[in-house]
């Protein structure tokens, strides 16, 4: 047996919680590790929390002025030698099909170290993430480990509800971030894909706290119903319009856009429920995308809805954002304007998807000031790359 599928089947039989000692006793045995560390991307994505004594952390690490943070914003390996010592540590990137969960430090001898080692130990990051996902089914360890605070009951709802923070595929890679990451009240987004369409779903909930969260929680799982039933896009909203008008009678209702992309031709489906605002971004130009606003979920009894059509270009980059981002004013009173919006995606043109919202959060986090945010916040980000044309 070699020593990568040795270290697979160790972390593949160890218990939910034991992840960490699983990975430390493999790559101690089989690579000659000296040290391995389990780093934590923390809610708000500014920060990675070492896991320690589960579920305690050390002092946090930024994401932005490391090495760690290095390996995770490039999602590329990065390697620190020590001369000495002799020895090195590779911060290699923890992510599940696009989502990025954290990163894996190993300090090993240099001369342990080469490109078959590098390669193995990658693909031994990327199975630890996938067995840290499904470990999270049966423990606490990992969620508690990557909080930096507490969450509020609300945001503890709303995490749990959210498919991940990004996801790529050959035909698009999504990014997605929430603000503040341990308060969120309503907004919320949703995507799920099969062998030719992606579905993605952008809510922006109304209300605060517990209230919100409920509402969100509803409509979601309304619209997941509808969606796994085999309802079209239209019928799925009308679903979800009747579950939340049914339970609310009207009191409460949110505003939801709904998108169903075909993977092979680009084209695209569309309800604008209320919804959240849509910008494009293409040949480094940015713009609102303007489609046919109808009723939000839940204001009125049987409301109809339709689709509109829409059609996406491979290297098109659609940025979707809710009303926390138009009304976060400075501490002089100044509203976040469109044109700041615009500079915003312009700036930000050649980071991958992944990185994106956090990135214009950052700038509206700065335009805000010290003052704390009074509304949630939700940036989604999507980039089409298309299917090859196999013709």
């Amino acid at each position: 047996m070699d020593r990568f599928t040795a270290t697979e089947r160790a972390l593949r039989r160890a218990a939910p919680h034991a992840l960490l000692q699983a990975v430390q006793d493999a790559l101690a045995t089989h690579y000659g590790a000296v040290s391995v560390d389990l780093l934590m991307a923390d809610y708000a994505m500014t920060i990675l929390q070492p896991v320690s004594e589960l579920p305690y952390t050390a002092e946090p690490i930024p994401v932005h002025t490391s090495s760690p943070g290095r390996a995770f914003g490039a999602q590329q390996p990065y390697v620190v030698p020590d001369d000495r010592t002799g020895r090195l540590t590779a911060h290699l990137p923890i992510s599940v099909r696009g989502d990025r969960v954290g990163v894996l430090a190993v300090t090993l001898p240099q001369e342990g170290y080469d490109a078959e080692a590098e390669q193995e130990l990658t693909d031994v990051a990327e199975v630890l993430g996938h067995e840290i996902v499904v470990g999270e089914r049966d423990t606490d360890v990992y969620l508690q480990a990557r909080r930096a605070n507490r969450l509020t009951l609300a945001a503890e709802m709303q995490w749990q509800l959210l498919p991940g923070r990004s996801c790529s595929r050959p035909e698009y890679e999504i990014g997605a971030q929430l603000e503040p990451a341990y308060a969120i009240y309503g907004d919320n987004f949703d995507w799920s894909s099969s062998a030719n369409h992606l579905t993605l779903v952008i809510t922006n909930g109304m209300g605060e706290g517990i209230e919100a969260a409920l509402l969100t929680n509803l409509a979601v799982n309304a619209l997941r119903n509808a969606r796994r039933a085999g309802l079209s896009l239209s019928d799925q909203a009308c679903l979800a319009d009747q579950a939340i008008y049914g339970h609310y009678h009207g009191h409460a209702y949110l505003s939801t856009l709904l998108l169903r992309f075909d993977l092979d031709t680009g084209q695209t489906q569309i309800v604008d429920a209320g919804s959240p605002r849509m910008w494009r971004l293409r040949q480094g130009k940015a713009e609102q995308i303007h489609v046919e606003a109808q009723m939000p979920l839940g204001m009125f009894e049987d409301t109809p809805y339709s689709t509109e059509p829409f059609h996406v270009e491979p290297g098109d980059r659609l940025v979707f954002v809710s009303d926390g981002v138009y009304n976060v004013a400075s501490p002089g009173g100044e509203r976040y304007s469109e044109k700041a919006l615009v500079r915003a995606l312009t700036n930000t043109r050649l980071l991958p998807a992944s990185q994106v919202p956090r990135a214009v959060l950052q700038e509206l986090a700065g335009h805000r000031g010290p003052i704390d945010a009074d509304d949630d916040a939700m940036v989604v980000c999507l980039d089409w790359n298309g299917r090859p044309n196999t013709d």
